[in-house]
Parts: structure tokens; sequence; C-alpha cells
């Protein structure tokens, strides 16, 4: 039994001391890109000798230098509006199409949920031009309404709350007709309570795909009042393509506000990706 034991606990020392150097690797990109935006151009490219630390101070004004050339406070709140936009109406949508899908029986319902599937599997690539159009048409070039437009309907989140309703037990349901209930009381007070880890799950998927969206903002938004840090990032490595001090400078500040959410959300994450069984 203690040769047992023993052995039990060196496995788990053993399987600590792998996922601690593992972490470390994970965590060496951030280290790095924080590192160059502090050093001088010099020490950035520099082979023989090889600059871990800056040899010659830290180069603050490589953050300000960047900070000047892109209002960051506007690009900040481009972003973080277009999240919590996002967030809303794919939540908003997910859940009543999800409920519709998993609870109810009407005419075409299979043919729907065939289309949703199909859409999840083609390329998002495909819709860019037909957004585009859409929006244009629409006249929201340059607005918030245009770069929201692409997520407020989600076939994934919409498949993902699908699911869940169908998890639930059908007794809820027949429990609050015998009540009384009509089906707008049952999905409202009812249903949608039950599905909030769904929800979340889907409202941190929708955060990180709109806080990573490339494509759709450079296409929709080509000012630098309405653009967001991931296409306002992409126009700074094109300016300052030769200077990687200033290029991290940018991208550190760039991913600043999502580690902070992550910091503050953090239980929430790991909840949430647990329950979808989803990875980032």
């Amino acid at each position: 039994m203690e040769n047992a034991k023993t052995r039990d606990q060196i496995t788990k020392i053993l399987i600590h001391i792998i996922l601690i150097i593992f972490s470390f690797i994970m965590l060496v990109p951030f280290a790095w890109m924080i590192l160059t935006a502090l050093k001088t151009n010099q020490e950035a490219i520099s082979v023989s000798p090889f600059y871990i630390f800056p040899a010659n101070g830290w180069h603050w004004e490589n953050f300000g230098k960047v900070w000047q050339s892109y209002n960051f406070f506007v690009l900040y709140k481009n972003t973080l509006l277009m999240i919590v936009w996002r967030v809303v109406c794919a939540c908003l949508t997910a859940t009543m199409a999800g409920y519709a899908l998993g609870r109810l029986k009407f005419p075409g319902k299979n043919f729907i949920i065939t289309l949703i599937l199909v859409q999840m599997m083609v390329p998002s690539q495909i819709f860019i031009i037909p957004q585009y159009l859409m929006v244009s048409k629409l006249g929201w070039l340059n607005t918030m309404a245009g770069l929201v437009f692409p997520g407020a309907v989600t076939a994934f989140g919409t498949y993902l709350l699908k699911t869940g309703y169908q998890g639930l037990p059908k007794d809820l349901e027949e429990a609050a007709g015998i009540d009384g209930c009509h089906i707008g009381q049952k999905f409202l007070r009812i249903m949608m309570p039950l599905t909030k880890s769904s929800m979340v799950s889907l409202g941190i998927f929708t955060a990180l795909f709109a806080f990573k969206d490339l494509m759709w903002p450079m296409i929709v938004c080509n000012k630098s009042e309405t653009t967001t840090l991931s296409a306002a990032l992409a126009k700074m490595q094109g300016q300052y393509g030769s200077e990687y001090p200033t290029m991290m400078a940018s991208a550190v500040l760039a991913v600043l506000p999502m580690i902070v959410i992550y910091v503050i959300f953090q239980k929430q994450f790991v909840a949430g990706i647990a329950t979808s069984g989803g990875k980032l």
C-alpha cells in the first residue's frame, strides 16, 4: 500500500512539473512580445549579441509612439461595443431559435436544422460578399451596425442552444402547462433560465470570435474612427513593418483588453468551455 501511495505521489508530482513546464512554454511568446516592445529596433533585430532583456534601459516611448499614431480610446470603444452588441444579438436570436428547434414541432424543422449544419461546415469567407452587399445597400458601411451585422445570428449558437434545450426534461413544460402557462411563459420563465450555462458558453465564444475578427472590420470599416483593434493592428504592421518594437507595442496594447476581461471572468470562461466541450 505504501509503495502504491508513493508511486501515485511521484506520478502527480511529475504531471504537475510537466504542466508547469508547458505553461511556461506557452507564456514565452507573450513575454517575448512585451520584452521586444521595450527594446530599440537595433536590439530587437540583433543576433550577435542576442538581447533577451533591453540592454540600454526600458524604452516605454514605443507605446507612446503607437498611442499617438492611433487613437486607442476610439479603437477600444469600437471593439468593446462590437463585442457587446454581437454577444447580445447572438444570445437573443440563438436562444429563441434554439428553443423552437429543440422543443417545438413544425413543418420544415429538419430541413432548417440541416441548413444550420451545412452553414457550420462551410467556410465563413463564402458569405462575405453577400453580407457586404447587404450592408452596403442598407447604408451601414463605416458604422457599428455594419460591424455587428455578421455576428447578429450564428449557426453555431443556434445549434448549441438547440442541444441545450433538447437536454431538458419534458416534465417541466408539462407541469408549466398544467399551471396555465402559455408558450411564451414556458420559454421565458421555465426553459430559458435553465440554459444559462449554454448562453454563457455562447457569449464567451462570440466575444472571442468578435475580438479576433480581422477580415470583416477591414472590409466594412476603412476609416480609423470606425475600425476595431484587429483591423488597426493590421494597418500598423504595414506602417511599421521594419520597426519590430513598435509593432510589438501595438500588439500589447491590442491584446490588453482581452487579458483584462479574462482575468475578471476567468471562472465563467472555464465553466463555459467545459459546458460546451469546445476549444479556444
